[in-house]
């Protein structure tokens, strides 16, 4: 029964007979049968359980017990001497032990009564047999034996009832087999039996030998026969009548078969006329379902179409869809063939303005090698055609060098405001790192150098001579040589031939002005402003290191990273400001603080600045007291810093 609620079991299931009094299992299921039917409800799941129960024609018989979770515990009375029922019985542990126990001393408290002398004498009793006697009442259900394992309830384990109960079934399917095979030779038997009647009944048909003797039968048919045979070689007449006879019995037999064939040829016909009859009947109704201008634009189109087709012009509806598919598929491939002799001439047509732009690129700036720009080359054509060329070509190549090399000089100019930019930047970041000793009297400082790049160096020269006294009222600041030396840088700006993929990194290394610079750490005296070292940061990533002078040591006392929680402030890490990442953190943290420093695609200005930061506070030492700092070498306190010590952002 599927039920919106749990209940825990049936009593039987939580009650079971103890190993050392197995003989009184019988008289304990013939006392308890009933009980260990019944159906335990916690006192919360009671109301639930009764409206359920209440609604449902449940088509069975259900006992139910509500289990309240506080009861007077009832005391049985003493039995005079001997063994009580409920004394051989077990409680399972659980929520309904108690009142489990509770019923079971009330429900089963009969004496064990060996003799049929103490079952007469005691008030309560039970025999091993399964006489229960309450009282003046004396019970016993033999309509079944007390000892059969099929029919016993109590117990958590129903492996003796199941192998019982498989016992009871391999008999039953022993005894179906015996009753089958009993039930085969009864119907073989019918059978027969049935066979003989029919044949009897067939017999009883016959009331003379003479209609059943098979002998004499053939007999006559023999001798008539033989009759025939010299009657007719006795006389050409009758042999003439008999071939007669036959011939006409075989034009008989050719005209059936011809009749028949006939017949058939009728009924086909007959049934293509009526489906010929329908198919008419639903083109005309398909044919009236089309608009009418559409009617009228198929009846202008049909000559035509039916020239198209010429032979392959279908006579039925049915043929219909599959000349639209061949005069469909004939469209498709006169069409495929024009799109590609379409796509060959776009083809030809870009390349001739690809050649038109290469030849004259001053004059077709604006002008784009797409087929929508044909009206554009048409008219640069005529212009061309009508204007006087020499002198267009001079005025315009005149124009071009001047506005040219002027807004390569203001290039020029941006690129140059930008480099001031990082260099003005790169100040702010030492100025700041000035504040932050990286030892104790040692500060960092952020160098930028001219990168010794060769294709940076290079691209510096060619645009500085290109662009040098531009502004200057007078000079040869716009000659042919110069402008053919801005023509270079363009073309490799635009991306030349077969050289395109190059151009392209070349420009995007030679206009990023981070690239102009290669950036390098220096640890400087804070006061007299002497070099340590220098680490010079490279495009690769990596740091190279050059000493200028030996190092003076600095006195340690035995730094090692620390093995305890460091904080800043307060008495513990709960009241601190600032808590330093737990020991065995540091080495990841540092892992990934490489990984920072060493990422190609950080900016290095930004690199530098996060890196110290992260430094700060991810470093800790042990002093040789063993105290456990976890502020910065320079002794900067919580209040001015910031940072944590997190994982890489």
């Amino acid at each position: 029964m599927a039920a919106p609620f749990t209940v825990h079991g049936l009593a039987g299931e939580l009650t079971d007979v103890a190993d050392d009094h197995a003989e009184w299992r019988p008289a304990a299921e013939r006392v308890l049968r009933g009980f260990a039917q019944s159906l335990l409800v916690d006192q919360d799941l009671y109301a639930p359980v009764a409206e359920w129960v209440n609604r449902r024609h449940l088509g069975l018989r259900l006992v139910y017990e509500r289990v309240p979770h506080h009861r007077v515990a009832l005391h049985t009375a003493a039995t005079q001497g001997g063994t009580v029922l409920a004394d051989t019985l077990e409680i399972a542990a659980g929520p309904f032990e108690d009142y489990l126990r509770s019923q079971v001393s009330r429900r089963a408290g009969h004496l064990c009564a060996q003799t049929l002398q103490e079952f007469r004498e005691a008030d309560r009793a039970v025999t091993r047999e399964g006489q229960v006697r309450s009282g003046d009442r004396h019970e016993k259900d033999d309509r079944h034996r007390a000892d059969d394992p099929r029919y016993w309830l109590l117990g958590w384990s129903n492996q003796s009832k199941i192998a019982a109960l498989e016992r009871h079934l391999a008999g039953l399917e022993a005894d179906l087999e015996t009753v089958a095979a009993e039930l085969g030779r009864v119907d073989a038997e019918r059978q027969d039996v049935w066979s003989r009647e029919q044949a009897l009944s067939a017999l009883a048909q016959y009331s003379r030998w003479r209609e059943l003797d098979v002998a004499e039968a053939e007999r006559r048919q023999t001798e008539a026969r033989d009759e025939r045979e010299r009657l007719l070689s006795g006389s050409s007449a009758l042999a003439e009548i008999e071939r007669r006879l036959s011939e006409v019995d075989r034009a008989l037999g050719e005209l059936d078969t011809e009749q028949g064939q006939v017949r058939d040829r009728a009924a086909k016909l007959e049934e293509r006329i009526d489906q010929a009859k329908k198919t008419q009947r639903r083109d005309i109704q398909a044919i009236e379902s089309f608009p009418a201008d559409l009617l009228e634009l198929a009846r202008a189109n049909s000559d035509a179409l039916e020239a198209r087709l010429a032979d392959e012009l279908p006579t039925r509806s049915e043929d219909c869809p599959a000349a639209s598919e061949g005069l469909t598929a004939g469209l498709q491939e006169h069409i495929d063939r024009a799109v590609e002799s379409q796509d060959k001439h776009r083809s030809e047509t870009l390349k001739h303005m690809g050649a038109v732009r290469n030849r004259w690129p001053e004059a077709t700036t604006e002008m784009d090698a797409h087929i929508d720009a044909r009206d554009e080359f048409r008219a640069f054509r005529d212009r061309a055609a009508t204007d006087d060329l020499p002198t267009y070509e001079d005025e315009f190549k005149r124009q071009l060098n001047t506005e040219t090399i002027r807004e390569l000089a203001g290039f020029n100019n941006w690129l140059r405001r930008q480099r001031e930019g990082i260099q003005e930047r790169v100040g702010r970041v030492n100025e700041a790192l000035s504040a932050i000793d990286y030892s104790p009297g040692r500060i960092i400082k952020l160098v930028a150098e001219p990168t010794p790049n060769q294709e940076i160096k290079q691209f510096q020269t060619d645009l500085r001579a290109a662009t040098d006294d531009t502004l200057a009222p007078d000079g040869d600041r716009y000659s042919e040589q110069r402008f053919e030396d801005v023509k270079r840088i363009i073309e490799r700006f635009r991306g030349r031939t077969d050289h395109a993929d190059a151009d392209k990194a070349w420009t995007a290394k030679v206009t990023d002005i981070r690239n102009w610079f290669t950036f390098a750490a220096s640890e400087q005296d804070k006061v007299s402003g002497e070099e340590y070292e220098h680490r010079r940061h490279h495009c690769r990533g990596d740091w190279e290191r050059r000493t200028r002078r030996p190092r003076r040591r600095q006195p340690r006392r035995g730094l090692r990273c620390a093995r305890a929680v460091g904080w800043i402030g307060g008495a513990n890490p709960v009241a601190a400001v600032f808590v330093a990442a737990p020991p065995d953190s540091i080495s990841g943290l540092m892992a990934d603080l490489v990984d920072v420093a060493n990422d190609p695609s950080w900016d290095p200005v930004t690199t530098a600045a996060v890196v110290h930061a992260q430094f700060e506070a991810v470093h800790r030492t042990e002093t040789a007291t063993g105290a456990s700092v976890a502020s910065s070498p320079c002794g900067c306190s919580a209040a001015t810093s910031t940072v944590s010590w997190s994982r890489r952002p």
